[in-house]
């Protein structure tokens, strides 16, 4: 399973983007897709995460009320919508795949992608 995040880019305070996720390889059929963010000098945080199979969702608390996770089955793609963004934001994204559970936790996540850098201007 290969997985290629984008739709990252520069935006000011305020704006909005959304990334993709897109999905290759097997048969794709996790457990919950996620997205995590990891700015510079910091550890790697949990975003938000969906369910492949019935769409529950979870969100970390920083981002509740701004961004949204969605999938599209039919073209194994996860979407991150992310409005309101502050500077605070900037980060580089991954998203990642995990077989075993709907969590925050990024070491159950097997498979991950290469990052999309999001540069939220004051």
């Amino acid at each position: 399973v290969q997985l290629q995040a984008s739709g990252g880019g520069l935006v000011q305070a305020g704006g909005s983007l959304r990334l993709s996720c897109a999905a290759s390889g097997r048969t794709f059929s996790p457990y919950a897709v996620g997205w995590f963010r990891q700015a510079p000098g910091k550890e790697r945080d949990f975003v938000a995460a969906i369910r492949w199979s019935g769409g529950s969702t979870h969100y970390a608390d920083s981002v509740k009320g701004r961004f949204t996770i969605s999938r599209d089955n039919a073209k194994n793609t996860v979407y991150l919508q992310m409005i309101s963004l502050k500077p605070e934001d900037t980060a580089v994204y991954y998203c990642a795949a995990s077989e075993v559970s709907l969590s925050s936790l990024s070491g159950l996540y097997r498979y991950w992608g290469q990052g999309t850098l999001v540069t939220v201007s004051s």
